[in-house]
C-alpha cells in the first residue's frame, strides 16, 4: 500500500492505536527539546516523576528565551536548567548558543526521526523530514521518560508545489500565503506535507521557515521530504552520515489536498494583529515604519540576514527606525561575519543583539505605543511584543530590509526604481561555521548524585485535587473568539522571569484581557472554584501550559467553548480542567460573566459517555455541552491531572 511521508513516519513510531484521522495513537519518541521560558516546569516534572535518567536518543534543553537578565531570577532559572540536565541526563545550550529550533536542526535533527517539544514552533524540524510536534512540557517530560506520547490521528493535508519564487519572495512568503488562504484554524488536526516538483528551489532553512509558521496555521505538524536539499544542509553542518532519503511513495495520497503555483506569489505581510490577517505589501504601502527586527526562529537561515545585509549594503536607515538584528545562533553569527554581511548590517545602522528570542516572546524590543514595527517573526498576537498597545506586522526579510531603508512599508519590488537596488544574489559558504562550544553533553550515568540548584524564585509543582462529582460555579472570564495563551498567560520581560514560580505567576493570569481577574479567582477558590466561558479556537499560539496551570492554581474547573486549539486543549486535560465544547455555538451568547454555572454527576458522566449538561442556575437555562476525551485522558482529568494519574 503507498503511504505519503507523514504515515510512514507515524508507521514507524506507531506504539498503539490506528492510523484513522481522530484515533487516539501512541508514539515513541525519539528526541525532546526543551526551552527556559518552559524548561524549567518539565524539569520539576521530571523531578516529580522521580526519573532516573533520560531514556531517549537525544534530549536537548536550550536557553534562548529568558536571556535580559535583569535581576537574579533568569540566573537561577538558568543554573537550576544546567543541574537538572546532569541530573537527568540532557544536552544543555548555554545562553546565546542559539534559538532552539535552527539550534538543534544544525546539531541533532536527522530524517526519520520523532521529536517532540515544549515549543509549539517544534514541527520547525519538518525540514529534515522529522515528525515533530509541540506539546505541553508535562507530556515532554513523559517522553523524556521513555513513555509514548498520545495524540489524535491528524488528517494529512497534501500541499504540492510547483513553479519557482519570483524575485524579492521569498519563503515567509510561501507560509504567509497559507495563512491567507486558510486562515490561523485552516491546520488544526492536520500535519501538512509539502511535495511536488517546487521543492527542489526551497533549501532546507527555507523549508524550516514554512514548517515553522505551520503553527500558526494551527497545524500538528508540518513535513517535507528528505532529499538533495537535506543531503547538502546535513553535508554543511559535517553531519552527512545522519542523511537518509525519505520522500512519500508513488501513487501516495492525502486526506486534503492543495496546490501553489510558486511563480505567482508576492510579497506578503500580516497585519497586526493575527498572523492570519494577511494581504499583499502593496495593499498597505506607505504605512510610517518605527522599527524593523530580523531574526527569530520563523526567519532563523543565514540566507535571511545575508540578503537583508545584500539589501542595505552601502547605505543608511531611515532615521526614524530601529534596525535590530537577532542572530539566530551562535554559528550563524560567525558564518555572517565570516561573509561579511555582519558588517554591511552594522555600518547600515543596525544594532546587533545577542543570538535569542528576544523581542519575539517580548523581552526586550518592545515597540513604542501605536507605532509601526516590521518583524520577522511567526507570531503578533496583541501584546506579545512588551507593548500592550502595539502594532506588530509580519513579513519577509526582503521587505522588512525595504522598510527599514525607506521609512515606510514598502513592496521590496519597488526597490530597483526607489533606489537603484536590483534583488541581490547571496553565495553563501558550502560549509557552516560549525560551533560546539556552548554545548554541555550529557554527562556519566551517575549523575542521580547530582543535586538540583534551586535559587529563592524556583518552586515546585502544585498539588491538585480530582474533578469533584458536581461543580457549581461562577463565570469568572467570557472571552471570544482566537484568544491566545499570550493572553492567558502574557510572556515578556516582566512575566517570563517567574516562569518557575506558579504562585507569583499566577497574579498575570489573564492580564492582557481582565487585570482583575485573579484577585476575583482567588476570592472563588475556596468556594468551590470557577469557570472560563470562550469562543472558538480558544488557546491558539504558544504551548506553554503555563496558560493551564495559573488558572488552575487559582481555581479553574472547568472551559466551555466553541472549540479548542489542539495544544492547550491536552494541557487543560494534563492539569485536570474538564475542556467541554458547545453542542449548539449559540449557547455561548446565553452566558454571561458572572453567571453561576452548574454541572452534576461529572464523574461518571464523563467515564461513561461524551454529553454533559450545564444548568446555568442564574437563567434558569441548560445548554448541552460534550467532551473529546480518549478514555485514559477521562482518568487523566478525574484523577486530577496526568502526574497524580501517573502516581496513582
Amino acid at each position: 500500500m503507498s503511504r505519503n511521508l507523514a504515515q510512514k513516519l507515524i508507521a514507524a513510531h506507531l506504539v498503539s492505536g490506528e492510523m484513522v484521522p481522530g484515533k487516539e495513537i501512541a508514539l515513541r519518541i525519539d528526541q525532546t527539546l526543551t526551552q527556559d521560558a518552559t524548561g524549567t516546569l518539565v524539569m520539576l516534572e521530571l523531578e516529580a516523576l522521580d526519573l532516573g535518567r533520560a531514556q531517549t536518543e537525544v534530549s536537548v534543553q536550550y536557553v534562548d528565551h529568558n536571556l535580559l537578565q535583569a535581576d537574579s531570577r533568569n540566573a537561577e532559572d538558568h543554573a537550576f536548567l544546567r543541574s537538572a540536565c546532569q541530573r537527568f541526563g540532557l544536552w544543555y545550550s548555554k545562553p546565546g548558543n542559539g534559538v532552539s529550533h535552527p539550534t538543534h536542526m544544525q546539531r541533532f535533527g536527522r530524517p526519520g526521526a520523532t521529536m517532540v517539544g515544549s515549543d509549539s514552533h517544534t514541527p520547525a524540524a519538518g525540514s529534515l523530514a522529522m515528525l515533530a510536534i509541540g506539546l505541553g512540557g508535562i507530556e515532554v517530560a513523559m517522553a523524556i521518560a521513555g513513555k509514548p506520547v498520545y495524540l489524535r490521528m491528524p488528517e494529512i493535508w497534501g500541499i504540492r508545489l510547483t513553479g519557482e519564487m519570483p524575485p524579492w519572495v521569498s519563503a515567509k512568503d510561501v507560509i504567509l500565503d497559507m495563512l491567507r488562504r486558510h486562515g490561523v484554524k485552516g491546520g488544526v488536526n492536520r500535519i501538512i506535507e509539502y511535495h511536488g516538483p517546487g521543492l527542489a528551489g526551497l533549501s532546507a532553512m527555507d523549508r524550516h521557515v514554512i514548517a515553522n509558521m505551520g503553527a500558526e496555521l494551527g497545524a500538528t505538524s508540518t513535513v517535507f521530504p528528505s532529499d538533495e536539499q537535506v543531503r547538502s544542509f546535513l553535508r554543511s553542518e559535517g553531519r552527512a552520515g545522519d542523511f537518509v532519503e525519505l520522500r512519500a511513495d508513488d501513487g501516495a495520497t492525502y486526506d486534503v489536498t492543495d496546490d501553489i503555483d510558486l511563480s505567482t506569489l508576492v510579497p506578503l505581510i500580516a497585519l497586526p494583529t493575527s498572523p492570519g490577517n494577511v494581504v499583499a505589501v502593496s495593499d498597505v504601502a506607505g504605512r510610517a515604519v518605527d522599527q524593523v527586527v530580523i531574526g527569530s526562529s520563523a526567519n532563523p537561515g543565514l540566507r535571511d540576514f545575508a540578503v537583508a545585509a545584500a539589501i542595505v549594503a552601502g547605505r543608511q536607515t531611515h532615521p526614524r527606525v530601529s534596525f535590530d538584528v537577532n542572530p539566530s545562533s551562535r554559528q550563524i553569527l560567525q558564518d555572517m561575519t565570516r561573509m561579511g554581511a555582519t558588517f554591511d548590517l552594522i555600518a547600515a545602522g543596525a544594532r546587533l543583539h545577542q543570538s535569542g528570542c528576544l523581542g519575539c516572546i517580548g523581552m526586550g524590543q518592545a515597540p513604542a505605543n501605536g507605532r509601526n514595527s516590521l518583524r520577522t517573526m511567526p507570531r503578533n498576537f496583541p501584546g506579545r511584543s512588551g507593548t500592550r498597545e502595539d502594532s506588530v506586522y509580519l513579513c519577509s526579510p526582503e521587505t522588512a530590509a525595504a522598510a527599514a531603508l525607506t521609512g515606510r512599508i514598502t513592496d521590496p519590488r519597488d526597490l530597483p526604481a526607489l533606489l537603484g537596488i536590483d534583488y541581490p544574489t547571496v553565495e553563501l559558504p558550502t560549509e557552516s561555521s560549525v560551533n560546539t562550544a556552548m554545548l554541555e553533553a550529557p554527562p556519566a550515568a551517575t549523575a542521580d548524585r547530582v543535586e538540583l540548584v534551586k535559587g529563592a524564585n524556583i518552586s515546585s509543582l502544585p498539588e491538585f485535587d480530582p474533578l469533584p462529582d458536581r461543580i457549581e460555579a461562577p463565570v469568572a472570564l467570557k472571552v471570544g473568539d482566537d484568544v491566545s495563551t499570550d493572553e492567558i498567560l502574557p510572556a515578556g520581560a516582566r512575566v517570563l522571569p517567574f516562569r518557575s514560580n506558579i504562585p507569583l505567576l499566577a497574579d498575570f493570569t489573564f492580564s492582557q484581557i481582565d487585570e482583575t481577574y485573579p484577585s476575583r479567582a482567588k476570592k472563588d477558590k475556596d468556594g468551590g472554584g470557577h469557570i472560563v466561558v470562550a469562543g472558538a479556537n480558544y488557546g491558539q499560539g504558544s504551548s506553554r501550559e503555563h496558560a493551564a496551570i495559573t488558572p488552575r492554581f487559582l481555581g479553574l474547573r472547568a472551559v466551555l467553548a466553541v472549540s479548542f486549539a489542539r495544544i492547550h486543549w491536552q494541557n487543560l486535560a494534563n492539569f485536570g480542567v474538564l475542556a467541554l465544547e458547545f453542542d449548539d455555538a449559540d449557547d455561548y451568547g446565553h452566558i454571561d460573566q458572572g453567571d453561576v454555572l452548574v454541572l452534576e454527576g461529572l464523574r461518571h458522566g464523563i467515564e461513561s459517555g461524551t454529553s454533559v449538561t450545564v444548568r446555568n442556575a442564574t437563567r434558569d437555562e441548560k445548554y448541552e455541552t460534550h467532551h473529546r476525551l480518549s478514555p485514559r485522558q477521562v482518568a487523566m482529568v478525574t484523577a486530577g491531572g496526568l502526574i497524580p494519574w501517573q502516581r496513582s
